[in-house]
């Protein structure tokens, strides 16, 4: 299989099947398509019929597009792997935190985007992102003392992979969160998977003017 994703240090969407299937030991080849080139379109509409990133190709080179959409494929294709929880409860619970995620916090989208190489502690603060913020941080809680950690669902599920970037833009923006919620997100930083997207995402200096807030260079 082949995953076509972004630039590591933007594209939230890209990361979460990334790493899941890194987590999982599930094999496929990287194509990488940067962002904000004049070509970035078209290149990425040659995979995806969406035009975004990540898209996933399988052996025929047929496209599954929407990280959400990747995820569930995946644990069709991989069933050996609990990708989702095998209690049905606990699945039913991962996957309405995970379809949260995919469709909610739009404030803390827009005014704390991916950026993992930066550091803007109380940046993008501002209320409706601050309370997007505390209905994560409860979420997280809840998951947490419901099935006994380390992660939402105990061990690392999808819906973990679905809030991988959402830690990293904490680790960035540092907004308050509960001390719960701080030991997870080192748990989630810590992770191998995760620890080798950030790598990747530092050892690429490519920067993106507009994405970074700044003028774009003549």
């Amino acid at each position: 299989m082949k995953l076509v994703i972004a630039d590591k240090n933007y594209s939230s969407w890209s990361m979460r099947p990334w790493v899941l299937m890194k987590h999982f030991g599930i094999e496929f080849e990287e194509i990488l398509v940067r962002l904000a080139e004049t070509d970035t379109d078209a290149k990425i509409r040659q995979f995806s019929p969406s035009g975004r990133v990540p898209a996933l190709l399988d052996e025929q080179g047929r496209a599954v597009w929407d990280s959400l959409a990747i995820a569930e494929t995946l644990a069709e294709r991989h069933p050996q792997f609990a990708l989702w929880p095998r209690d049905a409860a606990a699945r039913g619970h991962a996957r309405s935190v995970s379809a949260e995620m995919h469709s909610g916090f739009g404030a803390v989208r827009n005014h704390m985007p991916m950026k993992i190489r930066a550091h803007l502690p109380g940046q993008g603060a501002v209320p409706e992102a601050l309370a997007e913020v505390a209905r994560i941080d409860a979420l997280w809680s809840e998951c947490l003392a419901q099935y006994g950690g380390p992660f939402l669902f105990g061990e690392f599920t999808i819906a973990d992979a679905m809030f991988a970037p959402v830690v990293m833009r904490f680790n960035t923006y540092q907004p308050a969160v509960s001390d719960v919620a701080r030991g997870y997100m080192g748990r989630v930083t810590a992770l191998p998977a995760v620890a080798r997207w950030i790598a990747d995402a530092h050892a690429d200096p490519r920067m993106i003017a507009r994405y970074e807030g700044l003028a774009a260079t003549p």
